[in-house]
This record gives structure tokens, C-alpha cells and sequence, in this order.
């Protein structure tokens, strides 16, 4: 079992900075796979980042370059540092824990780009 907790959503203007956190109740090392998905109304959850617990990490396309997702072993956290923002950016945002053969979600935060 692993519970989630996303942090870190808000509003911010376009070409701005977020930051997103993601608690985990149990070690980071311990998790497979975490990553970001983001929802935008009317459209299907999409990748955002993900990090192994190796570390390897993957960016969706639309990202790459802008977002960076890393993560803190002594606080069980993973982050997505997010720059130069876009309106298109703006969704709720998930954190994700794959653990075989079980996945599990954080409530969602929400991130608004304003142009």
C-alpha cells in the first residue's frame, strides 16, 4: 500500500514557475515507478515525468525541457519543478506510485496558467 499526498498547485501567469510535491508513506526506493499525469478538462490524463527507482526518468513531449522531476530519499518526496509555464499546461495534476502489480493515485492538484 502506498498513499500519496500532491501539494503545491496554484495559479500562476504565463512563463512563470511551479512547483508540485508528492509525500509517499513509504520510501521512495521502495516504489517501482512514481510519476506525474496531468487531466485537462475534456481530455484524457496524459504523462508528464516519471523516475524508476533506479532513477531512470522519462518526460512526456510536451514537457521535455521545461519540467523536471526529481525526488528527496530522506523525506519520501517526489517533485516536479515546473518553468516557463503555459497556458496549454493548465490541469489537474497527479501524483502516480506503481508498485507490481498495483497502482496508486494522489487526490490531484490543480495548476492554472493564466496568458
Amino acid at each position: 500500500q502506498v498513499q500519496l499526498a500532491e501539494s503545491g498547485g496554484g495559479l500562476v501567469q504565463a512563463g512563470g514557475s511551479l512547483r508540485l510535491s508528492c509525500a509517499a508513506s513509504r520510501s521512495v526506493f521502495s516504489i517501482d515507478i512514481m510519476g506525474w499525469y496531468r487531466q485537462a478538462p475534456g481530455k484524457q490524463r496524459e504523462l508528464v515525468a516519471t523516475i524508476t527507482s533506479s532513477g531512470r526518468i522519462g518526460y512526456g513531449p510536451s514537457v521535455k525541457g521545461r519540467f523536471t522531476i526529481s525526488r528527496d530519499s530522506a523525506k519520501d518526496t517526489m517533485y516536479l519543478q515546473m518553468n516557463s509555464l503555459k497556458s496549454e499546461d493548465t490541469a489537474v495534476y497527479y501524483c502516480h506510485a506503481g508498485v507490481y502489480p498495483s497502482d496508486y493515485w494522489g487526490q490531484g492538484t490543480q495548476v492554472t496558467v493564466s496568458s
